[in-house]
């Protein structure tokens, strides 16, 4: 009996990670699991092994030192080596370029770029003696900038350069490299960061987008268009190059800066004030005067100030040596928090981590390396 593939997925609690870890599973591939919510992985992994499919998920952020490591340690524990690695984790940034903090940028480059090379880094050797494939999921943004979305257009538009610069440094090693541009997909890319997304073009299922990606993978294809008419549309946008500007700028996202996610319950039972939608312009001027700690809390600030979480809280929490686990800080400050409050102090907390205030220490706990400024 031949030995199982295995396929290690980034980002696979929700979207298209776990739409193609599912899919693969039913393919027969032993497949890795690799996101940060452990409740939603533990329900992937159940799916999994409830159809007769094998396998293992590790919880954790891939910015993390140990990220690359740990990952490639359960894919060899699971079945003794890895075909394919599929670098899919990834989030959106909503915000006026020259207006986004020096945090918030690396925040969108370790997640987007960094974190993917030093994965496929450390899993070369092993994709390399199965003759296996690199995987990078890119976006349309990469090559047809949207306004406001801050670092998140730069960052993909470097990881589809990196693709295809890996691709050619490893030819001739039996190792395919292949960049997918997945196109609009209906996930939760758009209300994690609080931003109502055009609905004048029509969102791809993420199951629809795990089809063209495994295909993608049995065919060992250079490129894999999610959607091939929005794949195309982006292509004809890119070579209009300025010309068009004018079509692009009808896409600015809305921001809903007051609406809690759907599903949150909120402890605050005072009158709440009525919703306040912006359109993409930049906000009000700030002042320059900023200490660092502000400037590395302004990518999640107005998610603090929807759950009310203090900047002196936080301030507070920085004290050099301490160990802090979500759990335990989320209760501390909220006492029972919801699901809402509980995702907020995790923003909260990659955004210290990226600022330099934290450093991984494993599921969901970090240690304090510097106080507040």
């Amino acid at each position: 009996m031949p030995e199982r593939r295995t396929l290690i997925v980034t980002g696979a609690s929700s979207g298209i990670g776990r739409a193609l870890a599912q899919l693969a599973a039913r393919h027969g591939f032993a497949v890795v699991l690799v996101a940060r919510r452990a409740d939603r992985l533990a329900e992937v992994t159940r799916a999994i092994s409830d159809g007769g499919g094998t396998c293992a998920f590790w919880t954790g952020d891939v910015r993390s030192a140990d990220a690359p490591a740990r990952i490639v340690e359960t894919a060899l524990q699971l079945s003794g080596r890895i075909d394919v690695l599929v670098n899919n984790a990834g989030a959106g940034a909503h915000g006026a370029l020259l207006e986004t903090s020096d945090a918030a940028l690396d925040a969108q480059w370790q997640l987007h770029v960094g974190a993917p090379l030093r994965i496929a880094r450390a899993a070369l050797p092993h994709v390399e003696e199965t003759h296996g494939q690199l995987v990078f999921v890119g976006s349309g943004i990469a090559q047809v900038p949207v306004p406001f979305y801050g670092g998140y257009a730069i960052a993909k538009a470097a990881i589809r350069a990196a693709a295809v610069q890996i691709r050619r440094e490893l030819r001739g090693r039996g190792i395919a490299v292949t960049y997918v541009d997945p196109g609009l997909v209906a996930t939760e890319f758009h209300e994690a960061i609080g931003v109502e997304r055009d609905h004048h073009v029509r969102a791809a299922p993420p199951e629809q987008v795990a089809r063209a990606i495994l295909r993608g993978i049995e065919r060992r294809s250079p490129t894999v268009a999610g959607t091939w008419w929005q794949s195309l549309g982006t292509s004809v946008g890119e070579i209009a190059n300025a010309w068009a500007d004018p079509t692009v700028a009808k896409f600015t996202p809305v921001v809903i800066l007051s609406a809690a996610p759907q599903g949150a319950e909120s402890k605050d039972h005072s009158a709440a004030p009525p919703p306040v939608i912006l359109s993409g312009a930049p906000q009000g001027a700030e002042s320059k005067d900023h200490s660092r700690l502000e400037q590395t809390l302004e990518p999640v600030a107005r998610r603090m100030e929807r759950v009310k979480l203090q900047p002196t809280f936080v301030r507070d929490a920085l004290v050099p040596g301490a160990t802090l686990e979500l759990n335990e800080l989320a209760m501390r400050w909220a006492g029972m928090p919801n699901k809402n409050e509980r995702a907020a102090m995790h923003e909260v907390l990659d955004a210290l981590t990226a600022g330099g205030y934290l450093e991984p220490m494993g599921e969901e706990t970090w240690r304090v390396v510097r106080a507040a400024d």
